[in-house]
């Protein structure tokens, strides 16, 4: 099932450029897998802090746009530079899972607290379903619908929507309960593809 990730291959291009540069310059993928989680916690605390002040979700659509690019440029270093290690394998699946949980936990300050946990809760099975895969001997899988950039997406423009007065209140109780069942969804999609032999 089709994802935003199978924009990947076109988003690196634009980026491949600016990775070159960094490891010209000595900066290394781990660097910047640690820049994009410290980013996105960062983010989740001011968010959720300041969440009474509709313009500083603003910064989730932004920060969550930078963390897509920091990705692509950490997995650029790593590949096409040398850099790729055990231990980058292990910060880039923890600092996903915890980049993740800080930033949807953020939206419990605005939407029910329950559709939020179950929805950061079933973004953390996705990616584990997804590492399975290596496990399994079929690589990592990045089975649809609802991947991460596709959450990205949806809580940028969430977020957005919110900071522009624009949100509809009478959908507030079922976007992440609705969002939840998606990343379900996408979950055993990645389980049955890792046991179909297929990566995707």
């Amino acid at each position: 099932m089709p994802t935003l990730y199978a924009l990947k291959p076109a988003f690196q291009a634009r980026l491949r450029p600016l990775a070159d540069r960094l490891a010209a310059a000595g900066v290394t993928a781990n660097q910047i897998t640690l820049l994009a989680a410290a980013l996105s916690v960062a983010t989740g605390f001011v968010v959720a802090a300041l969440a009474g002040h509709r313009a500083v979700l603003l910064l989730m659509p932004v920060v969550l746009f930078a963390r897509m690019a920091l990705n692509a440029i950490d997995g650029m270093l790593a590949r096409e530079h040398g850099q790729a290690s055990k231990l980058g394998m292990y910060l880039n699946e923890l600092c996903d899972a915890v980049s993740d949980l800080a930033l949807i936990l953020a939206f419990a300050a605005l939407f029910p607290a329950w559709g939020v946990v179950a929805f950061a809760v079933t973004a953390v099975l996705v990616e584990f379903a997804g590492v399975l895969g290596i496990a399994a001997g079929t690589g990592r899988n990045y089975a649809g619908p609802f991947g991460k950039s596709d959450r990205a997406l949806a809580l940028g423009i969430v977020a957005f929507l919110i900071s522009c007065g624009l949100w509809v209140d009478a959908i507030t109780p079922f976007v992440f309960p609705a969002m939840a069942t998606l990343s379900l969804v996408t979950a055993i999609n990645r389980i049955r593809s890792g046991l179909n032999g297929s990566g995707d």
